[in-house]
């Protein structure tokens, strides 16, 4: 048992839940050599868990000396929700009239949100969505490289 509430055992098992989901996403950005690769989406996986089993561990502890539930987790969420935005955003760029970085942005936008749902303890929504996400990294990067496309003119400075 943990010091207040979710056993250790159990703690370890969404953190390592977390490093899984995120090494999922991470390998594909990784293999295609993108900027936030293995590495950075498991540290925002983890991250995320480590933030709401956090949640629920103050909230345990709070509950236990005052007698009320003291933390509302679904604020942690918002919390973390934002910060990874802002991690994402800072992975997009324009350049030459092209905006680069969009994938990677809600590659690790979905990798906090996978660490938050294994630091809940959702496995089942994090399995699966990490599945989803990625056969949409995988699969259909394959069929948008044979979609046609439309060029954008390049704006005169």
């Amino acid at each position: 048992m943990s010091e207040f509430g979710i056993p250790v055992l159990e703690i370890l098992e969404r953190l390592l839940a977390s490093l899984v989901a995120g090494a999922l996403i991470g390998w594909d950005r990784e293999r295609k050599s993108k900027p936030a690769g293995l590495r950075t989406h498991m540290l925002v996986t983890l991250g995320s868990a480590t933030f709401c089993v956090m949640a629920f561990e103050v909230g345990a502890a709070l509950s236990e000396r005052y007698g009320e539930r003291g933390v509302d987790p679904m604020r942690v969420l918002d919390g973390v929700v934002g910060g990874i935005g802002f991690l994402g955003a800072g992975s997009i760029i324009q350049a030459r009239g092209r905006v680069q970085g969009i994938t990677t942005a809600a590659g690790v936008w979905m990798a906090g949100a996978l660490g938050a749902a294994c630091g809940v303890g959702a496995y089942k929504l994090a399995a699966l969505s990490a599945v989803l996400a990625f056969l949409v990294l995988t699969v259909l990067a394959k069929v948008e490289r044979h979609l046609p496309r439309n060029e954008p003119e390049p704006q005169p400075d």
